[in-house]
């Protein structure tokens, strides 16, 4: 559609230039219609029937975009979610916990189901697993860094067996009816910088997106994510490029999208604790203006949800000890902050849990009103400390801010 299109406007550019009808208001009118719709087309992001402008995206986490904090996010603006990455292994022995996380909701479309493995069969035995459950499209991870998974040639494993990646992935696509996408990242180590080739490999196999992580295996989550092969990337490719890494806050978003030309931004261990983000994100995005951050309110509200939530997915226990990872940015720079995070992550009675997180919010209030707020505002060592709470005259101004 894209090419037709760019066509008749050079065509169209040509013609008032040689005919001199520029100041001919029909065809200016004309002209800057097809120029603005092209220029729009240009900003959107197409995976088979979504097509969303740049969309900010959550990105798949293990023990952590489970439906509850999945549907959190797409309350707050995220336009495409991922469902935990699941082994292709536990699929096709129907493990319970594996075949659990194939649960996919209308209310947090579009959804993907991310799958991985090391093996062709069982990765596309999964990859129809997947598709029967009803996402809108499926994802294969190429970019997992851990032992247990790397270790194992699957992941960021693959990236040392380029072939065997490149035959896994022209199976799935043939398997199934869905899209399918893949995540990555630029190579195995700084000296094996291989994302081009990925590039090629996975387009060529009829991926319909390719998202990259800016690190390399070696590096896990360690230093910062080079943007700048994901720019290589983009240059490069033919289909939808999503840049992921180092998202900690809206203006990383934007930056992302206006550094390296991506065609979507993959917010992932940012958005722990933090799914406001994806609201800022795409204010900032679409406005040019930044959104005041939640208010210790809404944080604590947001949390007592998020708990009640995931107790109803899973259960006391793990409900319980599944939220732990998240409050400590829920309550980042908070008044004194560091106590109730330290029994909060210790308490396994989600009753106690609730009234803890009420009693801190009253203290929350009354550090307010003394004016006390910054001076006793803690920033808690997590997965950003970058993330730093708007300070106390804009949260009472933005109290009702959702």
């Amino acid at each position: 559609m894209r090419s037709p299109l760019l066509c008749y406007l050079l065509l169209l550019s040509l013609f008032q230039n040689s005919h001199g009808w520029r100041d001919f208001r029909p065809f200016r009118f004309i002209f800057f219609r097809f120029e603005k719709l092209y220029a729009k087309l240009e900003r959107t992001m197409k995976i088979g029937q979504i097509e969303i402008e740049k969309p900010v995206i959550l990105a798949p986490m293990e023990d952590v975009t489970d439906p509850s904090f999945r549907r959190l996010c797409k309350h707050y603006g995220a336009d495409i979610v991922f469902t935990e990455f699941i082994s292709s292994d536990g699929l096709i022995r129907h493990a319970v916990k594996s075949k659990r996380k194939l649960d996919v909701f209308d209310d947090e479309r579009p959804v993907a189901i991310q799958i991985f493995g090391n093996q062709i069969e069982p990765m596309v035995e999964a990859a129809q697993m997947a598709e029967a459950a009803g996402p809108d499209f499926i994802d294969i991870n190429y970019g997992c860094p851990a032992k247990k998974v790397a270790g194992k040639g699957a992941g960021s494993g693959l990236l040392c067996q380029p072939d065997l990646m490149e035959k896994i992935t022209d199976a799935v696509v043939k398997a199934v009816r869905l899209p399918v996408t893949a995540k990555t990242r630029i190579g195995w180590d700084e000296r094996s910088i291989s994302i081009l080739d990925t590039v090629r490999r996975l387009e060529g196999c009829g991926i319909q997106a390719l998202s990259i992580h800016g690190r390399t295996r070696a590096q896990m989550y360690k230093g910062r994510a080079d943007w700048s092969w994901i720019a290589r990337a983009k240059e490069v490719a033919t289909i939808p490029i999503i840049g992921n890494g180092d998202i900690w806050t809206a203006e990383d978003a934007k930056r992302m999208f206006d550094e390296t030309g991506v065609d979507g931004v993959m917010i992932g261990r940012g958005a722990i604790g933090n799914p406001f983000l994806f609201r800022e994100a795409k204010h900032l995005i679409q406005t040019g203006e930044h959104l005041p951050q939640a208010t210790h309110r809404e944080r604590v509200a947001v949390a007592i949800r998020h708990l009640e939530m995931s107790l109803e997915r899973k259960g006391e226990k793990y409900g319980v000890l599944e939220m732990r990872r998240h409050y400590s940015t829920y309550l980042k720079g908070l008044p004194n902050v560091s106590k109730v995070r330290d029994y909060l992550v210790r308490e396994n009675d989600p009753n106690l849990i609730v009234e803890a997180l009420r009693r801190f919010e009253v203290e929350c209030d009354a550090h307010l009103q003394n004016g006390t707020f910054q001076q006793f505002a803690q920033h808690l060592n997590d997965h950003s400390k970058r993330l730093v709470l708007s300070p106390p005259q804009a949260e009472s101004d933005s109290t009702s801010s959702h």
